[in-house]
């Protein structure tokens, strides 16, 4: 199998959350590679600052503000995109979120806006991507910045929903897949579940800060998987210790020894 991210160059690419951390990451990798992103964001002027550091790479990183708690946002957003940019490509979900509280105390508003983000803006952004796929005929590529909190539940104080949110991208990336499948429509569904990542994450969410010593993945690690994600053929999907044809589809969970560290840390891709 030949590994090249050649057919994506001058296309565009959506990266939801894309003013820090993963998302602002993964533009920055898909920038390198002749991509043409459209980073999603609340904090614009984030995303501005990443695209003038680019300037000079291959691709070209574009800034668009939107808020995925508001379904009206996304829908114009994606418009704009495809007004300004053309048809689009791929799809990075990358944005998501919690806020720290418990179930027995936690405030309905919090749990909301997590859910809001994580699930429905997601859903939403999927729909109006694979809708433009579809209308263009496009073989394209979702996706999914999960979790491995969406395959396994922790003991970690204050996430609430966010662990349960995560499940649910899981099972929308199979349900998904069977979407497509059935429409016969040539677009690939992935899922990636990042282990614990240094980013502001925790810091943003009121969550407690893992020591420094704790051994944890870069934003620029899980860059590289959407990036190898992209690489493999159009007709090709990752499988169980196989590469199968997109039709089946099961998990895969494989160890990847990170530059930086000592201990092995997972990240499915799925």
């Amino acid at each position: 199998m030949v590994l090249s991210i050649k057919r994506f160059e001058g296309k565009v690419a959506v990266v939801t959350g894309a003013s820090s951390g993963i998302g602002a990451a993964i533009s920055e990798e898909l920038v390198k590679n002749g991509i043409i992103v459209a980073g999603l964001a609340r904090r614009t002027e984030k995303v501005e600052e990443l695209s003038k550091n680019l300037s000079g790479k291959k691709g070209k990183l574009h800034a668009f503000k939107c808020d995925l708690t508001k379904e009206e946002d996304i829908v114009s957003v994606f418009e704009e995109i495809k007004n300004k940019l053309g048809p689009i490509n791929i799809l990075v979900n990358n944005a998501g979120l919690s806020q720290k509280g418990s179930l027995i105390d936690g405030d309905t508003k919090a749990w909301k806006t997590v859910l809001d983000t994580n699930i429905l803006g997601l859903c939403i952004a999927t729909r109006e991507a694979v809708q433009d796929m579809k209308t263009n005929n496009t073989k394209g590529h979702i996706i999914h910045i999960n979790s491995v909190l969406g395959h396994q539940v922790i003991d970690y104080a204050g996430l609430n929903v966010y662990g349960p949110s995560k499940y649910a991208v899981t099972a929308l990336a199979q349900t998904l897949r069977f979407d497509i499948n059935r429409e016969k429509l040539p677009i690939k569904i992935t899922s990636v579940s990042p282990g614990y990542v240094k980013t502001e994450f925790q810091q943003v969410a009121g969550l407690e800060t893992l020591p420094p010593a704790v051994p944890g993945l870069a934003g620029e690690d899980v860059a590289d998987a959407v990036i190898y994600t992209l690489s493999t053929p159009p007709s090709v999907n990752i499988s169980v210790g196989n590469i199968d044809k997109r039709i089946n589809i099961r998990e895969l969970l494989i160890y990847l020894l990170f530059r930086d560290s000592r201990s092995i840390k997972p990240l499915f891709l799925i």
